[in-house]
Order: structure tokens, then C-alpha cells, then sequence
């Protein structure tokens, strides 16, 4: 495997690569990771079955979608490929380091930039992935439709089919039904989205530099970005007051953020099991009463 990866780079970068270290890697819990390199060279690749190459294509796009814009940093992709009886993609090597003062701050201002970057209308070109949930991106011109159909409704369906059934498919059916409700006088335009943004998809390099990297690129309304921002241990504080500043943020984003986490827990009960069923519950029981 490693020969072939080796000869992809080697093709890609126009320089001949051969390692001399490889190691594996921790950070994350769907697919496996390494750092290879050959002296003054180092790449970063994770690797998972060969039925996966379509999902490491799609994120490969999705980090060049950011890149193109120039507001914020992210891995550049260097190559994607099936080696044997595994997909793989190689990014460039990032070394992260603890932060400092004012970095959240700029976290939050080029992420705004970021989200300032539009298109004509709500999800992508292709689908792509939660975590290793297929996520469908067919474009739509309406949000609250895509938000019912393309997310909540997906992991909804997904639920059913493993047996999650009873309260949360009932409470489920009423609250799609009134998504239209949490969007008075609110159209968001399609902003580019990171898709993923919980604590552990950012960093900072030693330079000073904010690095958003695995990401589930789509169009759609910049909230959802940043809703996620708050699930599993949140940002800092600077980190929100300076998004504000440059992009504020509509009123109704207090009631609609449980709105967009709902997506990302129910995603955590398809992949993760029951221990999210009840977190699930409460949202929706909590997004209903708000519709009263």
C-alpha cells in the first residue's frame, strides 16, 4: 500500500517521494491516520476501505471549496486512491500548537469571511459525509425545505431502520412538519459551510494561523456552522464575540441552533447508539414547545 501511495504523491507533487518514516497517528474514530514522510517532506494520510475512496474524493473537494476562497486555512489535498484493499488521502502535514492570545479572535473572523461566500442556491454538487453517514447535498432554493429533507428527515429515516422507533419517530413527524415555523421573516443565503464544526475540526499552526481541516462541505445557512460550534465542549468565548462583530448574527439563532444540533445528534444515535436517544428527545421536545 504504502509503494502505491508513494507513487501517487510522487506523480502529484512532481518530485519523486520515498519514506523513510511511518507512523500511525491518533484523531479520530472512522478512519485510520498516518504521518509519512522522507526527510524534509511530510504528508498527512488516512486511510479506510476501499468502498470509501468516493467519501475522501468528496472531502478533497470540499477542503479545496475552502481554500479557493482564501479567508481561512485548511490541509491542502495532495492525492486520493485505492492501494490493495484500501482507499487512502494524503494532505499536507499541518504541526498544530496550543494557541495563544487573540488566535480564537481570528478563528472568528475568518470563518465569517468565510461564510460570506455564497452560492445560488442551498447544497453542493455532490454528497458527501457526517462522520460516515452519506449526507445529500441535492441543491434546493429553499432552506427550510432542504434543513427537512436533505437533513433531519434523513437521520430520522435512518433511525427507523435501526429500530429507533416510538417517541422519537412520533415527536419527529410534528416537528417536520412546522420547520417552517423557527424561519419567520428569516431566508438565509446559501453561505459556504464547513458542515462538521465541532472543537476537535480546528486548530492552530505554530505561525498563528487558524486551520479548519475534515470537513462536510455544503451550501446553506451559516448558523448551522456555528450552532455546531457549541456541541461537544464549544469554542471560546473571543471566538464568538469576534464572528459577531464582523458578521452578526439574526435573533431567531437562540431557538434555531437546537434546531441544527438536533441534525448532528441524531447523526451520534445512528452511528454511536442509544446513549444520544434521549439527548435527541429533549431537543425535539424542546423545538415543539417553541412552536406552541
Amino acid at each position: 500500500m504504502w509503494q502505491h501511495i508513494s507513487r501517487d504523491i510522487s506523480a502529484a507533487t512532481g518530485e519523486a517521494f520515498f519514506p523513510g518514516v511511518i507512523r500511525a497517528v491518533g484523531g479520530g474514530c472512522i478512519n485510520s491516520a498516518y504521518l509519512i514522510k522522507d526527510g524534509a517532506r511530510r504528508f498527512f494520510v488516512k486511510a479506510n476501505r476501499a468502498a470509501g475512496l468516493a467519501l475522501f474524493e468528496a472531502e478533497a473537494e470540499g477542503l479545496r471549496e475552502i481554500a479557493l476562497t482564501g479567508e481561512i486555512r485548511v490541509p491542502i489535498p495532495v492525492c486520493t486512491g485505492v492501494a490493495v484493499d484500501s482507499s487512502f488521502l494524503v494532505l499536507e502535514f499541518l504541526d498544530f500548537s496550543a494557541g495563544g492570545k487573540g488566535l480564537a479572535e481570528e478563528l472568528g473572523r475568518q470563518l465569517a469571511g468565510m461564510h460570506r461566500v455564497t452560492a445560488s442556491r442551498h447544497g453542493w454538487r455532490r454528497d458527501n459525509a457526517i462522520g460516515s453517514t452519506p449526507q445529500i447535498n441535492a441543491q434546493a432554493d429553499n432552506w427550510p425545505e432542504f434543513w427537512r429533507d436533505r437533513r433531519l428527515g434523513y437521520q430520522f429515516a435512518l433511525a427507523a431502520q435501526k429500530g429507533y422507533k416510538g417517541t422519537l419517530q412520533r415527536q419527529g413527524e410534528r416537528l417536520l412538519v412546522r420547520i417552517d415555523a423557527f424561519f419567520p421573516g428569516y431566508a438565509p443565503p446559501p453561505s459556504l459551510l464547513h458542515g462538521d464544526l465541532w472543537s476537535g475540526n480546528y486548530g492552530f499552526t505554530h505561525a498563528g494561523e487558524p486551520v479548519i481541516f475534515d470537513p462536510a462541505v455544503y451550501y446553506g445557512d451559516r448558523e448551522t456552522d456555528l450552532a455546531m460550534t457549541e456541541l461537544f465542549g464549544g469554542f471560546p468565548p473571543d471566538f464568538y464575540a469576534a464572528y459577531r462583530e464582523v458578521f452578526p448574527l439574526d435573533a431567531g439563532y437562540g431557538i434555531r441552533k437546537t434546531l441544527y444540533n438536533l441534525y448532528h445528534i441524531l447523526n451520534h444515535l445512528n452511528l454511536f447508539g442509544g446513549g444520544y436517544l434521549m439527548q435527541a428527545e429533549e431537543m425535539i421536545s424542546k423545538l415543539l414547545s417553541e412552536t406552541m
